[in-house]
């Protein structure tokens, strides 16, 4: 079952959703909650020609956070925005700290907003759920799948948060290597 804003309101003011800093009122969409980019982002690293990169995520020493800490480097986007071209994906965080308590019996979904959707970018590649018990803030896989650049600014709402309730309560909340995630620190000048 989706909650809608009403049950989301109350859902954040009995503390069974923390979402810090707070959504105002004209974040709520009938089922969902507006959520904003942090200003810190991981933009992949070109290729040095000659140089061959293969990523084995079936290898069992595979770490995906060693990975994009080789591949990626921090930014924080420019006061005037960061375009982002054609077919390029970086990597962003959502402002907003989340905790879904596991006893709420509550998951999320992070989708796109249509507004931005139909302009050709996409904040999710395949893995939209946020899984009960999560905290921290949400990394989102941005990509411009359009033909015209599009510029990301600090603070713009770059997504939404659908809750749903699970049928019981799930035996073990999320623990896996996301937890707690925040934004890196901004890289220095």
């Amino acid at each position: 079952m989706i909650l809608p804003d009403r049950e989301i309101a109350i859902a954040l003011e009995r503390g069974l959703i923390s979402i810090d800093p707070r959504p105002t009122e004209n974040y709520f969409s009938s089922t969902s909650v507006d959520l904003t980019l942090d200003s810190t982002l991981a933009r992949f690293k070109p290729k040095a020609k000659g140089i061959d990169v293969t990523l084995d995520p079936s290898d069992e020493e595979f770490k995906t956070e060693d990975a994009l800490i080789s591949l990626t480097e921090s930014i924080v986007i420019p006061l005037d925005g960061l375009l982002l071209g054609p077919n390029t994906l970086i990597l962003g965080w959502s402002k907003e700290f989340i905790v879904l308590k596991i006893e709420t019996r509550l998951a999320a979904r992070v989708e796109g907003k249509s507004s931005l959707a139909r302009l050709g970018l996409g904040v999710h590649v395949t893995a939209p759920t946020i899984h009960a018990g999560f905290s921290g803030c949400i990394r989102l896989e941005i990509i411009n799948h359009g033909t015209i650049p599009i510029r990301l600014r600090t603070g713009m709402r770059i997504c939404q948060l659908i809750f749903e309730t699970t049928l019981g309560t799930p035996v073990r909340g999320y623990s896996g290597q996301f937890q707690g995630q925040t934004a890196p620190p901004s890289p220095k000048p």
